[in-house]
């Protein structure tokens, strides 16, 4: 029971900020973290076009990436699971970099931008590594890094959740986002370490 709510709430999670993106699209763009951002970054090109690779191509592989854990369409329907497996990666790679250009202009200066920028590295290398695994029939080790590499993906997810909280803590949103670029994915990452050492270490 707990598994399946705990997928049930990683599905829920993982769609609704997936397609979060969508109100871009739909209401004027000055709010949440964009509120932060000077007119002249909004107007510039080379970061508008990143920032719309990343936000749209990162939401859909957060959609879908959730469905690769689901054990039954990994049983009943492998096909389906390949061209999901390759789709997401597909996107993760102009996610992961539109991710790490766009990282340079954090607010927060260099420490949050550091923080964005690894973990678009991280996605990016987990990704790759996933991939190359299941082309050498690794499915193991494959499976591992997948694992990792939702992970950094899902830190869209926790992103959203820890800033409205570490806002409030400390009454700075810079303050907050400083370290909400860390906090958002390298937990993330030591849970799924956690998670695979746990069935040896009883």
């Amino acid at each position: 029971m707990l598994k399946r709510s705990s997928y049930i709430l990683l599905a829920f999670l993982s769609i609704g900020v997936g397609l979060y993106p969508v109100i871009y699209f739909i209401v004027d763009r000055k709010f949440g973290l964009l509120s932060s951002k000077t007119d002249e970054l909004l107007n510039a090109v080379p970061w508008n076009i990143g920032f719309y690779t990343h936000i749209i191509a990162s939401g859909i592989a957060l959609l879908i990436g959730w469905v690769q854990f689901s054990k039954k369409i990994r049983d009943r329907n492998i096909s389906l699971h390949r061209a999901i497996g390759k789709t997401y990666i597909l996107l993760v790679i102009p996610g992961s970099l539109s991710g790490i250009f766009i990282g340079w202009y954090a607010t927060g200066g260099i420490v949050a931008s550091a923080g964005f920028i690894c973990l678009g590295l991280a996605w990016f290398f987990t990704t790759l590594s996933a991939y190359r695994f299941i082309r050498n029939m690794n499915t193991e080790r494959h499976r591992e890094m997948m694992l990792y590499s939702y992970a950094a993906c899902f830190a869209a997810v926790t992103l959203r959740l820890w800033l409205p909280l570490l806002t409030f803590a400390f009454g700075d949103f810079n303050t907050a986002y400083r370290i909400v670029a860390w906090l958002c994915w390298v937990p993330n990452l030591f849970f799924v370490r956690y998670f695979l050492l746990k069935p040896a270490t009883g």
